[in-house]
């Protein structure tokens, strides 16, 4: 959970140097949260499919995504802060399912 605490903090604080709209607690709050319910899927139920909260994760980060995406004459606004959420959920869960460590 640290880890991923910390991961989550260091993109969040990346993005604040960019003056972007998602920072730090937005980062480190879905990183967190992210690893949190793998652990609870991976560790918390044995006979369940853990698989399937992982999936609920992704579409509801998803979700919260598009909610960052704005179109206004012709421009398109908030995309790449909507990706770095998602990829944000991503390293959570990895984290959580015991990937942080990749040969």
């Amino acid at each position: 959970m640290v880890l991923s605490l910390l991961l989550g903090f260091a993109i969040g604080f990346e993005r604040k140097l960019r003056f972007k709209e998602a920072g730090i607690r937005t980062h480190t709050i879905v990183c967190v949260g992210a690893c949190l319910f793998t652990l609870v899927s991976v560790f918390g139920f044995s006979s369940a499919d853990s698989s399937r909260v992982a999936a609920q994760v992704v579409s509801g980060i998803g979700f919260i995504g598009a909610g960052m995406i704005f179109y206004h004459k012709e421009v398109v606004r908030g995309l790449t802060t909507a990706a770095g959420i998602w990829a944000t959920a991503a390293i959570g869960m990895s984290v959580g399912a015991g990937l942080s460590t990749l040969n």
